[in-house]
């Protein structure tokens, strides 16, 4: 009796092994199928090889594959979502809050933006990155003092944070401090004569300050460097106006409408800005791109 209650036993588990065998190969191909489908772009096919696989096994590389797709598809709470569980699972990778903090600006929740960059800082308080974020969420929230106080902090930590030295021009600018501004803006065009958020915000400056014609030259500076700055167009317009060139204005003006009427057709056929992702300024150059399962 025992003898045949053994075979019986062996069979059953030899039948749950080849169970589990064949559910762990369906979740590798789902898997690497998703990856695949991710990098040529295919993202809803991307999308259901990952929904199953996770319901197949709860993977953090997966799931980490999984909130990818979701922001190229633009489900940034489901994206959200994802990240949510990595945090949990792995509460000390600063990479996750990083992201974290990059989608809920997307979505423009700039409480859950300070929240992910309150709890990087318990990884790394100093950290470049998340001063900048966390500043940006300041800003999001209005409080444009400590914003400018974390920007200061990022600056110390890394003189060549020349995204923290623009940003905190345009804080400066907003606040009304138009010399600190123009320090910041002076700094950023010995390293970046050519860029044109600096230029912009040089622009504004001057415009700011009442020296109209110096704004000008700085409006025509952008427009050299990008000849489809709408920002530059709508701005150097009425200045040109208020300059006594009226048909130089108007031609601004009107360029500035055509080049707005173009974007919203774009946002509507759903090529504007390439893809979701720009917005986060490319982070993903491929599908571990914040090193999340490098770093344990």
């Amino acid at each position: 009796m025992n003898f045949l209650k053994s075979l019986f036993g062996s069979k059953v588990e030899n039948e749950e092994e080849k169970r589990r065998e064949e559910e762990r190969k369906n979740f590798e191909t789902l898997k690497y199928d998703g990856v695949r489908a991710l990098q040529i772009n295919q993202i809803e096919q991307a999308l259901r090889c990952f929904s199953h696989a996770l319901q197949l096994h709860d993977d953090l590389e997966t799931r980490d594959y999984y909130s990818q797709a979701l922001i190229r598809t633009n489900d940034l709470p489901g994206a959200y979502a994802q990240l949510q569980k990595l945090m949990e699972a792995k509460p000390d990778n600063l990479q996750i809050y990083l992201r974290m903090a990059d989608v809920a600006y997307m979505m423009e929740d700039y409480v859950a933006m300070g929240n992910a960059c309150e709890k990087a800082m318990l990884v790394d308080s100093e950290n470049p990155q998340v001063l900048y974020r966390y500043a940006k969420a300041c800003i999001g929230r209005d409080d444009l003092t400590n914003a400018i106080a974390m920007l200061t902090k990022a600056i110390m930590l890394n003189p060549k944070a020349y995204e923290a030295y623009l940003l905190r021009g345009e804080t400066l600018l907003d606040s009304g401090d138009l010399d600190a501004a123009d320090e910041d803006a002076s700094h950023l065009l010995k390293q970046l004569a050519d860029n044109e958020d600096v230029l912009v915000l040089k622009a504004r400056i001057e415009q700011k300050k009442g020296n109209k014609a110096e704004a000008l030259t700085y409006y025509n500076k952008v427009i050299d460097v990008n000849p489809f700055s709408m920002v530059a167009f709508q701005e150097r317009g009425p200045l040109r106006m208020e300059l006594g060139d009226e048909q130089g204005g108007r031609e601004d003006i009107e360029m500035a409408e055509k080049m707005a009427a173009q974007l919203a057709a774009d946002q509507a056929q759903g090529v504007a800005d390439e893809d979701v992702e720009q917005k986060v300024k490319q982070a993903y150059k491929n599908v571990d791109a914040y090193g999340v399962f490098s770093n344990s």
